[in-house]
């Protein structure tokens, strides 16, 4: 029997609170309004009131109500996982209000919620660059805060998940096999991010790039790239003294060094065939020039015994006398 009666009860209560829920909304009474918004508020039923702060803004507008209705709207947006609608709020609210105790608060409630707000590093990123940039200016305005104090590990945080992203993007490339734009890419990582932690497998990666460009390289490239790529070896034992990537780029450098050894033997062989080659065609061509040139004298010469014919010709008319006049005898 008293359990019934419990439930009884408790199905009262719930009536009573959609009774009044459902009231507010379609009041226009402000202080009902506000009253229960701040009512839900405290009892953590933030949609329901999300749904009250949103019917009180022009309610309140110029009153002393204004200000804690964005800021309690901007926390139950906050706790109800809306964080980019949140930032917002809390900046506005910044921005409005510069003369609330809050103030700093809000900012410092902006900075988080677009830090809760970023997405994971394969997603879009657009969250968490507008999130370094509130984090940022917030410790620019308030350096001496104690909420400052994880400012700059937040920052470091979000910074790492840009780097893994473009880390991440760039290994795409070396997956493809496009070692070129593989070394590339992650050159634009190490400029884009000269400080990053990554920067022992960047130089990994490029370095087994530059090596697979290398090997696979066309004839006329070969020589420069292995170069380039011997080079590289030799930055990454210099810049990562006595870890496996260096043992990696010894391990690299000895084999492109037999492959240096190898083209260099190949590329004489093909100079020598180049040179052969070019000889034989010098002689072709000789030769033909020599065939062109004696029927070219020959053609000269009959030319010029044709045109002494025509001269002999023309001479023996010019030469030959009229034949005599022939007169009638008279009968």
């Amino acid at each position: 029997m008293k359990k019934y009666i419990l439930g009884i009860f408790a199905i009262a209560v719930l009536a009573s609170c959609k009774s009044q829920q459902e009231k507010a909304l379609r009041s226009a009474d402000k202080n009902f309004i506000l009253k229960t918004a701040n009512e839900n508020f405290a009892k953590k039923k933030w949609k329901n009131a999300l749904a009250l702060y949103d019917r009180l803004p022009n309610l309140v507008a110029g009153t002393d109500d204004a200000p804690n209705v964005v800021f309690n709207s901007a926390y139950a947006n906050f706790y109800d996982k809306n964080y980019r609608l949140a930032g917002n709020q809390f900046k506005n609210f910044s921005v409005s209000f510069p003369q609330d105790s809050r103030k700093e608060e809000a900012a410092y409630m902006s900075a988080l919620c677009y830090y809760n707000g970023s997405m994971d590093y394969n997603l879009d990123q657009s969250s968490t660059e507008l999130a370094i940039n509130e984090l940022q200016e917030f410790l620019n305005n308030y350096p001496n805060s104690e909420r400052s104090k994880n400012i700059n590990t937040m920052i470091d945080e979000l910074s790492y998940k840009l780097e893994f992203k473009a880390y991440e993007n760039a290994k795409q490339y070396f997956k493809m096999a496009d070692y070129k734009a593989t070394t590339v890419a992650f050159e634009n990582v190490l400029d884009d991010f000269p400080s990053t932690k990554l920067r022992p497998k960047i130089y990994d990666y490029m370095m087994k790039a530059r090596y697979l460009l290398a090997q696979n390289s066309v004839y006329d490239l070969k020589e420069e790239r292995i170069e380039s790529a011997l080079a590289f070896t030799r930055q990454v034992e210099k810049e990562l003294p006595d870890t496996e990537y260096s043992e990696t780029a010894l391990d690299l450098r000895k084999k492109l060094e037999k492959e240096k050894k190898d083209f260099a033997v190949v590329k004489k062989q093909t100079e020598e065939r180049i040179a052969v080659l070019t000889a034989k065609q010098k002689k072709i061509a000789d030769k033909m020039a020599q065939q062109n040139k004696t029927e070219q004298q020959m053609k000269d010469q009959i030319d010029l015994e044709k045109q002494a014919n025509q001269m002999r010709r023309d001479s023996a008319v010019l030469q030959t006398p009229p034949p005599a006049a022939t007169f009638k005898i008279q009968r």
